[in-house]
């Protein structure tokens, strides 16, 4: 787990707004979901549902948990669009640490989910939106890689 705390160094936050240790055990072996989206973006309102459900249906079975890394221009569009989210936070006055995940994922466009191994912080899959929204959307072939 030292792998993706190191790689995520900032506020993992929960619904509460209570901070996350990502180095918990219940954490371990999990696939993380890192999901770049934003309230202003009308793909990424129109994909959240479809994501929402999935992690409700899956989370447990498939050991996968999202972080949501915002693009939202304010805090109060940030905190309007996480409401509906189940799934834990990445601080969003954690603005240089985002561009730093954003550079490094090589996120272009919205909404990105990038799965991750939680243990070494590894890429699994560059981009899991289509697998969700069209190819696999029961998660047969989850975790999803990128070369699948």
């Amino acid at each position: 787990m030292a792998g993706l705390t190191k790689l995520l160094n900032g506020y993992i936050r929960d619904k509460s707004n209570q901070r996350i240790d990502l180095d918990d055990e219940k954490y371990e072996g999990k696939v993380i979901g890192l999901y770049f989206s934003a309230q202003w973006c009308r793909a990424c309102v129109n994909f959240t549902p479809k994501l929402v459900k999935f992690y409700k249906k899956y989370a447990d079975k498939k050991d996968f948990e999202i972080i949501f890394v915002s693009a939202d221009n304010d805090e109060a569009s940030f905190n309007e669009y996480y409401h509906e989210m189940p799934w834990l936070k990445f601080d969003f006055k954690q603005e240089k640490k985002i561009d730093k995940l954003k550079e490094k994922f090589d996120v272009s466009g919205y909404p990105t989910l990038v799965l991750l191994d939680a243990d070494t912080g590894d890429i699994l899959c560059e981009d899991a939106i289509e697998y969700i929204d069209s190819e696999d959307p029961r998660g047969r072939d989850f975790p999803w890689t990128s070369d699948n």
